[in-house]
């Protein structure tokens, strides 16, 4: 019985007993003070420290990605629990609970296409021929290739050339191999040839290069999105916390929305059944 309870969880992340705290093998006390935050996110889903080129690669991706506005779903229901009397914890939750496989969850998907045209690659399949297929097969079953367009950022997103040039020095010093960079270009290149206008890299296209290049799994690139943007909702949530207001809703009152039901009737009597 006792090794039924005592294995009924099963972790190889975290070891506590009374007065002692070891992640992944390491103590506690030694990891405080000398380890940052971004190294203490690899090792926790790793196993293993990063290097420094790795941390440096994955911290860029964590700050790009943590705001983008009160105009975001995400951050703006956070704002509106804010507003609602709920608690900091319900308000990031409720924000955090918006990000899904559309907000938020494009680099994941991302991933998964890159994913599969470097499948493509290993079996002998040029890049661009790879490529083309790949973009091709999506836009003639006119589904979205998440990663590319933004509805701001209509000629670039300006987080993408940073952490492009982010990766390329870290390709140059061979730290990662170039493959998702190379199939992230590509695949611009092949909807500006088709669509015959711009449909630039966004966060989600960069950062999927970037985690991929990194060695995490798709899921994870959404994971570290979650972690990243949840900075972001929780600093939004403090600010209207900050400001005050009650109850406000996503238009201002004087801005009406769409009634498309009945008009005015009346009701005349019990309903009769069919």
């Amino acid at each position: 019985m006792a090794d039924e309870v005592t294995s009924w969880w099963q972790t190889e992340i975290i070891d506590i007993h009374p007065n002692i705290i070891r992640i992944r093998g390491y103590a506690i006390e030694d990891l405080i003070g000398n380890v940052g935050f971004v190294d203490q996110i690899w090792l926790m889903l790793r196993g293993e420290r990063p290097s420094r080129v790795q941390a440096r690669l994955l911290e860029a991706a964590l700050v790009a990605a943590v705001d983008h506005g009160p105009q975001a779903p995400s951050i703006a229901t956070a704002r509106m629990a804010m507003t609602c009397g709920v608690g900091l914890n319900n308000a990031v939750a409720s924000g955090v609970n918006l990000l899904g496989s559309i907000h938020g969850g494009a680099g994941e998907q991302a991933l998964e296409f890159y994913e599969g045209i470097r499948a493509a690659m290993a079996s002998g399949v040029s890049i661009d021929s790879a490529v083309a297929e790949a973009v091709d097969a999506r836009l003639a079953v006119k589904r979205p290739i998440e990663g590319f367009g933004h509805r701001f950022h209509r000629k670039v997103d300006p987080r993408t050339p940073r952490l492009l040039k982010l990766l390329d020095e870290a390709r140059a010093q061979g730290a990662i191999g170039g493959d998702y960079c190379a199939i992230g270009r590509t695949v611009e290149k092949r909807l500006l040839a088709v669509k015959r206008r711009p449909l630039p890299m966004n966060i989600d296209g960069i950062t999927a290069c970037l985690y991929g290049e990194l060695g995490f799994p798709p899921p994870l690139a959404r994971g570290l999105f979650i972690l990243s943007r949840s900075v972001g909702i929780l600093a939004h949530a403090w600010e209207q916390s900050r400001q005050g207001g009650r109850i406000k809703g996503p238009l201002p009152p004087s801005s009406p929305y769409a009634y498309t039901g009945h008009g005015p009737r009346k009701l005349t009597g019990p309903r009769e059944e069919a």
